[in-house]
């Protein structure tokens, strides 16, 4: 269990994080979501125990993580901008990281350098974008850590690398309950990868829920009637949002299906269609006074 217990953190007197509670499950894949300055990568770098908090707690285990070198030998963090040693090769790296780590696994990076088929004698520096942060995770993988923290992941990767890197992510969790932290501004990239949610907003944690109990609560749903909508439905139903488009009425509505589908059933609808909801228009509709907030923060 990783947690954060009202967490403050500020640089130059100037707050980045207010007061933030924060839990994350072993196993599981954890998306961090926030506007560029809304406390993320702050959280993560107290996470990985490279800052230290001014206030509250962070540990792992119960374990304070801050200045403890054997959780750290846990853990790995790829930034945003991954960090090699310079004029280093990906062999050498491996070598400095096989040094540092104790559950360093070298039969793991010979089988992921097929994966990513990547010139081990090359140095880091001369690649592309995309293809360093190949190198992060394979040596990051290496390491067979127990804590994955990613910063902006999936930056400077095509689609293909993407889906392998995912794939590869994926396994880990399942096979040895690694646990991945994921802090990124798009949550539409993440939607299908993580499996708990927290929203930064200005230092402050809005949010923290299981994406499975979002979808499963807030549903999208168009209908037409003959005759107009029936004066008695709306009423019956939880709306957060509704929308008349032509003899079209779209409606937002937070509840069990089965409750929902038997009321509609019963006023005889025309039309009657049950729509995907995307996970940035659950938060936005769900948030109420400060949806506005949330559509400002994810893209």
């Amino acid at each position: 269990m990783i947690q954060m217990k009202k967490i403050e953190k500020a640089f130059n007197h100037q707050p980045a994080l207010r007061k933030v509670d924060l839990h994350i499950n072993r196993g599981s894949v954890y998306g961090l979501i926030g506007s560029n300055g809304a406390g993320k990568t702050t959280v993560i770098k107290l996470l990985a125990g490279i800052y230290e908090q001014d206030n509250g707690e962070v540990t792992i285990d119960g374990k304070a993580v801050y200045g403890n070198i054997s959780l750290k030998n846990r853990i790995f963090y790829i930034p945003d901008q991954p960090y090699f040693l310079r004029q280093y090769t990906t062999k050498q790296m491996a070598r400095f990281y096989r040094s540092l780590y104790s559950n360093w696994n070298e039969e793991r990076y010979d089988k992921l350098q097929e994966a990513f088929d990547i010139n081990v004698n090359k140095k880091i520096h001369t690649f592309s974008k995309g293809v360093q942060r190949q190198v992060a995770f394979w040596l990051g993988l290496s390491t067979m850590p127990e804590l994955l923290i990613l910063d902006e992941p999936m930056d400077g990767l095509d689609p293909v690398v993407r889906k392998k890197v995912k794939n590869l992510l994926i396994q880990d969790v399942a096979e040895r309950e690694m646990t991945i932290v994921v802090s990124s501004h798009n949550l539409r990239e993440i939607e299908d990868f993580c499996d708990h949610v927290g929203i930064l907003h200005q230092g402050r944690l809005l949010l923290e829920k299981d994406i499975d109990d979002l979808k499963s609560d807030v549903h999208k749903i168009q209908l037409a009637y003959k005759d107009g909508v029936p004066e008695g439905l709306l009423p019956q139903l939880n709306v957060l949002h509704s929308e008349k488009r032509g003899s079209i009425l779209l409606l937002i509505v937070r509840g069990n299906e089965e409750d929902i589908v038997r009321s509609i059933r019963k006023t005889n609808p025309v039309v009657f269609d049950w729509l995907s909801l995307t996970l940035e228009e659950i938060f936005i509709y769900e948030m109420g006074d400060i949806g506005y907030a949330i559509k400002n923060v994810i893209v």
